[in-house]
């Protein structure tokens, strides 16, 4: 009985060892075929442990694909998601030496932006912004705020989105159409009224200025020096004042230029030809390489002498016709808004080879001449005045009065009247001051004081004397275009900078800097593609970043700004045969809305930052910005953070790049793409 017993216990613990076996096995099977894995549970989640790759001919040993693996217990409990992905993601390891697989797609599309695809690799179809511009629509009018902090921001940084103005503000100057300021002005008789009265601290532009309905992509140069859109600048005065002196027409969607002049109207380049015919040492292009156009209606002359190879600043005040510059400037001729009135205009001394004033409604002769010793201040040592007028050739009483008074003055200025035929006059400036030094004692006017900087234009009142020409003869001994454009000048010389390295090496080096740099926009950023016509460099330092773009064929100009926070290195950039102009990026700047097609700034507001609101001198920018103009902004790293906020909170499309210098560095490159918005009014 026993021995039954036990052979029956016997039997049962063989059947349930068998049983116990194959479910085992079944077990085994079913956990291993890649369907299901085994996960053990930790509390503590540790991620410094990693699963060791196995090879696929290890036929001996079968390791759990959650080997040396831990997992956070609470967050599989509370959030699924979390424990379906690396139960997918770990089924078969990697091999030894092949790199991971990319990442998951996004559940929604993704623009790229960057030089790099997802695989880091250089693409070959990478473009800075578009061929035109995006609407955004629906744009706020208010200010509003909305979560962001982009750029690696503190996290819940509240960008400040900027509305729109007002849509009478579609060509508002913040320093010219001060109404309240040019209110209070006790005289108005010297055009104080078109002088900067910019608005206090606080009453300042906030807000972004609209363009005008029907707004288009300008048209490109060299087209546009012959048509503009309408829709673009919608003011007929001029073409209705203007309309039987062939300066500009109306033809259905577009102003038409004809080249013509109130004083030329046959055509500017029959002008220039008969200019260069009375004296040919003028020699545009050579000798004449920067000039100055004062009155300049709709800048047909400065148009004309760009394929002579002329850099022609235009300049007019904001006047009955107001809108002048803006024409000259969507048509992409050089020009600033500015009145020779009662200071110095915002150029240095002997900066201009060539000044030009044909009918341009100046007294020149008026108190004591003060408005023509700007001009000599302004006009380099052996350079040109050309006047065309009335009184050069019509003999009316009145009128040749004038004209002995023109002549009374300029004498005493020591000008030579080299020639006179027709409507035009030309005289010459002295190229030293022996003529100034044996004037008899007494003599009027004056010669300026020694200590006299004829170089500080910031807020100066204007000075009834002569200005000195440099004993050195600095200034005058300049090379002929374009050899000018990269040979140290000698006005170097007298440049207050903060360096070890000589003068000469500074300018070299900034040369070569920039010409590396605009070198490598070209080729990777295809900027040859972008159609940039008007540039500002709004912290031009020598003009490095002007001369790189000449050097690179780029068919553009550059309004070069020295701000007057740093040193005045401006005669230097004249004397390098390119334009400039003194600038405080604390206020506005003299121009009109949507004139520049792309704007640079380097180091401008890790400087700017002591002394006004960096959101001051962005939306000053947007203003100037065209509608799909692009802003380069290469400054510190401290400060992209803030930049970047600015600009989306202005509507812009933002990037932060690498200079060549790396991740590291502590420079970088932000992007601003200006898109054109439209919005509730």
């Amino acid at each position: 009985m026993k021995g039954d017993v036990f052979k029956s216990t016997t039997l049962v613990k063989i059947l349930g060892f068998v049983l116990l076996s194959i479910a085992f096995f079944y077990f085994g099977k079913h956990y291993s075929d890649g369907s299901q894995q085994l996960v053990f549970f930790n509390s503590r989640q540790d991620s410094s442990t990693t699963p060791k790759p196995t090879t696929p001919n290890s036929q001996f040993v079968a390791i759990s694909p959650n080997s040396n693996k831990s997992f956070d217990l609470s967050s599989l409990i509370n959030d699924t998601n979390v424990a379906e992905k690396p139960l997918k993601n770990t089924i078969h390891p990697p091999p030894l030496l092949t790199s991971p697989p990319p990442p998951p797609p996004p559940k929604e599309p993704v623009e790229k932006m960057g030089l790099l695809d997802e695989n880091g690799v250089m693409k070959d179809d990478f473009r800075v912004g578009g061929d035109g511009f995006e609407v955004v629509e629906n744009w706020g009018v208010g200010n509003e705020t909305e979560e962001g902090g982009g750029g690696g921001g503190v996290k819940g940084f509240r960008v400040k989105k900027y509305g729109l103005c007002s849509h009478s503000m579609r060509e508002y100057i913040p320093c010219l159409d001060n109404v309240e300021a040019i209110s209070k002005l006790k005289s108005v008789e010297r055009g104080e009224k078109f002088e900067r009265h910019c608005p206090e601290k606080g009453k300042g532009l906030n807000c972004l200025v609209p363009p005008p309905k029907g707004y288009q992509t300008p048209i490109p140069w060299p087209k546009s020096r012959d048509e503009v859109w309408f829709s673009n600048v919608p003011h007929a005065r001029l073409a209705e004042d203007k309309g039987g002196q062939n300066w500009i027409s109306i033809d259905k969607d577009k102003f038409k230029f004809p080249g013509g002049g109130t004083q030329f109207i046959h055509g500017a380049n029959q002008y220039l030809d008969q200019i260069e015919k009375m004296l040919p040492e003028i020699a545009f292009g050579r000798h004449v390489r920067v000039a100055l156009d004062i009155g300049c209606g709709v800048a047909s002359f400065g148009a004309y002498l760009l394929s002579r190879n002329v850099l022609t600043l235009s300049v007019a005040p904001k006047d009955v016709h107001e809108n002048q510059i803006q024409f000259a400037l969507e048509r992409g001729v050089p020009a600033m808004v500015a009145a020779i009135a009662t200071h110095r205009l915002l150029y240095p001394s002997q900066a201009f080879e060539l000044i030009h004033c044909s009918r341009c409604r100046v007294n020149w002769t008026r108190d004591d001449g003060i408005l023509l010793l700007e001009v000599n201040r302004l006009l380099r040592a052996g350079g040109y005045f050309v006047w065309a007028a009335q009184p050069v050739y019509k003999h009316e009483a009145v009128l040749e009065e004038q004209w002995e008074e023109m002549v009374n003055l300029t004498t005493r200025l020591c000008w030579n009247l080299v020639k006179k035929e027709g409507y035009i006059a030309i005289w010459q400036k002295p190229l030293n001051n022996s003529c100034y030094l044996s004037r008899e004692e007494g003599a009027q006017p004056p010669l300026c004081d020694l200590h006299d900087d004829p170089d500080d234009v910031w807020y100066v009142d204007l000075k009834a004397c002569i200005t000195r020409l440099p004993e050195e003869g600095y200034g005058a001994n300049i090379t002929t275009w374009p050899s000018r454009l990269q040979y140290p000048p000698d006005r170097l010389q007298s440049i207050q900078v903060d360096s070890f390295m000589s003068r000469k090496e500074l300018f070299r080096a900034e040369s070569k800097f920039w010409n590396e740099i605009i070198g490598s926009y070209v080729r990777a950023w295809h900027w040859k593609k972008l159609k940039l016509r008007n540039v500002m460099d709004m912290r031009a330092g020598f003009g490095g970043f002007a001369a790189a773009l000449i050097e690179n064929q780029l068919d553009c100009w550059v309004l070069n700004v020295v701000p007057v926070s740093g040193h005045n290195t401006l005669p230097v950039i004249f004397d390098r045969g390119l334009l400039g102009v003194m600038h405080d990026w604390c206020e506005p700047f003299d121009t009109y809305p949507r004139t520049y097609d792309l704007l640079h700034a380097n180091g401008l507001f890790s400087i700017e930052q002591k002394r006004c609101n960096m959101s001051t001198i962005m939306l000053e920018m947007d203003r100037i910005l065209r509608p799909g103009g692009h802003a380069y902004i290469r400054d510190s790293v401290a400060v992209m953070d803030e930049l970047q906020d600015i600009g989306k909170a202005m509507g812009w499309h933002v990037t932060v790049r690498d200079t060549s210098e790396g991740p590291h560095a502590s420079y970088k490159i932000l992007v601003g793409d200006k898109h054109l918005l439209r919005g509730k009014r």
